[in-house]
């Protein structure tokens, strides 16, 4: 099957003689929901610049569901949506005309570009919106409104980069509900993100770029598996005794009601806790003290560094 995505040997060099890029090669496969991570800096919106011919590259080949960006980027287009980290709309303008117009440039009839509006509308809660100018929207419903004109041609290829930056956590995870939802439909959608907890919950494979190289590609469950080493907290019922100790564990009180365990790679939590029990700890809540990416993540950063 052809891949959504493929870059072979991707590079950018900056007039200056800074090289943004140095090599990369990546394939995504269609229907994926892939995370490109990343600290500021390592490359990934200038990887996206150039998919969306926004950044000219140096070098490399950049192909869109089979289709050569330098060939035939129009026909490359039609298979791409692409939000952007910065809000690019005319902020004057009424929400639903930013849609209908925006589907005028792809010569979506002005009936069909309609229903498609109200679809869009409707599914990221704008529709009581519609006639209000883009400026008047919040941050989170501008950055709903960017999707949904990314979505209003129906692209195979959705990427987004940042999208829930200054989202609010309810409107965050009706987001995430929508995103898994046309990805179960079928389109691919590549994620860039600060929030690692995020790529775990939603993605299934990852790349991590670093310095313009990508210095892992695989899939999120098999870079958890490296993890030598796990912290829990965990929330107890009644005050804690002044000494806590279970053998073969490092545990650390906290507070009267509070204390981490931390988890070598190979152990049990289970055991930890039927040595808690048995000192009359009675656990009410357990939560990993970071998430569990976010350490891989700093890992990966470490060892190429």
């Amino acid at each position: 099957m052809t891949p959504a995505l493929s870059i072979t040997g991707l590079e950018k060099t900056y007039g200056n003689g800074f090289q943004a890029l140095k090599g990369i090669d990546l394939e995504v496969a269609q229907g994926e929901f892939f995370a490109l991570l990343g600290p500021n800096g390592a490359g990934k919106s200038t990887t996206i610049g150039i998919i969306s011919s926004l950044v000219a590259k140096t070098a490399g080949k950049v192909s869109v569901h089979g289709i050569d960006i330098d060939e035939d980027f129009p026909g490359a287009k039609k298979f791409l949506g692409i939000v952007p980290q910065e809000f690019n709309f005319n902020v004057f303008e009424k929400v639903e005309d930013i849609l209908v117009q925006q589907a005028g440039f792809y010569g979506i009839p002005l009936k069909t570009a309609r229903e498609r509006t109200d679809h869009f509308l409707d599914r990221l809660g704008l529709a009581e919106k519609r006639n209000v100018t883009a400026r008047m929207l919040s941050g989170g419903m501008k950055r709903r409104l960017m999707i949904a004109r990314a979505l209003i041609h129906q692209p195979k290829l959705l990427i987004l980069d940042e999208p829930t930056a200054g989202v609010d956590i309810e409107m965050r995870r009706s987001m995430y509900d929508f995103l898994r939802e046309i990805n179960a439909a079928g389109t691919t959608i590549i994620l860039t993100t600060h929030y690692l907890e995020e790529a775990e919950a939603l993605c299934r494979n990852m790349a991590i770029i670093n310095h313009g190289k990508i210095v892992t590609n695989t899939s999120i469950r098999e870079l958890l598996r490296d993890l030598t080493k796990e912290s829990f907290v965990l929330d107890c019922l009644a005050p804690l005794p002044e000494l806590i100790s279970v053998t073969d564990f490092n545990v650390i009180k906290r507070d009267e009601h509070t204390i981490e365990v931390q988890i070598e790679k190979g152990q049990d939590l289970a055991q930890a806790f039927d040595g808690l029990r048995e000192q009359g700890v009675k656990v009410l809540s357990m939560r990993n003290e970071s998430n569990r990416l976010e350490q891989v993540f700093v890992n990966v950063l470490e060892q190429n560094a």
